[in-house]
């Protein structure tokens, strides 16, 4: 495992190697290990990988290779989770994107794959009104027992994470530098306890200043793990909406606390709702509408029809339906291990055949 692990690091050192062309190499060369261990000619005949790029692997693998044997030692003294995008411990929310890193650090206890994950984003100079809602945003979620992502940054960042803590609800700080230190360190005392109660997690190494540029990277993250995001309080040119306009580029939903016209603090919010890229939030009973997450009573099974005849994948999709009850196409599409575009043409399918029904939030159930 370590050797492996040795390896998956050291493809992340490799200068111009993105997470997007990572996988493309491990792909195509069958492990990160062999990626180091291909020939130039081999390497540069991978598409969108070419002469340059194979010239860098080439001449910058022994050096990956040493940072690699050092951030090894970082993680085992300091009880560090590799989070490798092709292992079952992997966030499998981010497996649908297509830039999710490879390679992810985290430290604490969580389930990244909690059925339910909210991120919640919003201004460094958080006002009393954008304070309040975070507040009753987070309590009022509590009884659906979610995990609470945020980037632990002044303002709405910290307030999600301490609401979260208040309500016992897990929480995820996700970082813009590496495990070995805390930023700011005003949040320290934060961070400690969310270890205790959630975790962090960061695709930096050790060693990795909070440079500005990498926050827009670090909010990909924050978007790609949840289910729906939500902004309090933006300004017109606020770093939250560069999660918001991830999020929607990556098919989840986002959510956003309107605010008076004129309020400097609420035009990147009004901005998103009027643009359609937000749903208007006013509290969670919006939420649990569009998401689907509605507590409703119990009530008689609905009989299917009889004579429908399904295809033996469709038989695989009702009865991972009939097992969870209500699944969002992301997770169905993970469980049936079938390509997005193949599962919702069938999805449609017998949804038309009244085998199942959508429900608000890219949520299906059987019928």
């Amino acid at each position: 495992m370590n050797e492996q692990l040795l390896y998956h690091i050291a493809i992340t050192s490799i200068p111009n190697v993105g997470d997007i062309t990572a996988k493309k190499l491990i792909a195509y060369c069958g492990s990160s290990e062999q990626v180091f261990k291909e020939k130039k000619a081999v390497l540069e005949k991978i598409p969108g990988i070419g002469a340059i790029n194979a010239q860098k692997i080439i001449t910058h693998k022994t050096e990956a290779l040493v940072v690699a044997e050092e951030e090894l030692e970082f993680i085992k003294k300091n009880n560090i989770k590799p989070l490798f995008y092709l292992n079952d411990n992997y966030p499998k929310r981010l497996l649908h994107c297509e830039d999710g890193p490879i390679l992810l650090y985290s430290k604490g206890n969580v389930e990244f794959n909690n059925q339910k994950v909210v991120s919640i984003v919003g201004t460094r100079k958080a006002t009393e009104y954008g304070k309040e809602f975070c507040d009753k945003i987070v309590a009022g979620l509590a009884p659906h027992k979610p995990l609470i992502v945020s980037g632990l940054a002044y303002g709405i960042d910290v307030y999600s994470h301490k609401a979260a803590l208040k309500n016992n609800i897990p929480t995820v700080g996700v970082l813009a530098h590496g495990l070995d230190r805390i930023y700011p360190a005003q949040h320290r005392g934060v961070a400690t306890q969310m270890i205790e109660k959630g975790g962090l997690l960061t695709d930096y190494k050790s060693g990795t200043n909070p440079d500005r540029e990498n926050f827009p990277k670090r909010n990909r993250i924050v978007a790609g793990l949840s289910d729906l995001t939500i902004v309090i309080e933006s300004s017109k040119k606020g770093g939250s909406l560069i999660t918001a306009y991830i999020a929607n580029d990556y098919n989840r939903d986002v959510f956003a606390l309107p605010g008076r016209l004129g309020d400097s603090q609420s035009e990147g919010c009004n901005n998103l709702i009027k643009t359609n890229k937000a749903a208007l939030i006013q509290s969670v009973k919006d939420i649990e509408y569009i998401m689907g997450w509605e507590t409703k009573k119990k009530s008689k099974p609905s009989q299917h029809q009889l004579f429908v005849e399904l295809t033996p994948e469709q038989k695989a999709i009702a009865s991972i339906l009939s097992e969870k009850g209500k699944i969002g196409v992301d997770e169905l599409s993970l469980q049936a291990k079938l390509p997005m575009s193949k599962i919702t043409a069938m999805l449609l399918d017998m949804e038309f055949s009244g085998v199942v029904k959508t429900l608000p939030g890219k949520i299906y159930s059987l019928a």
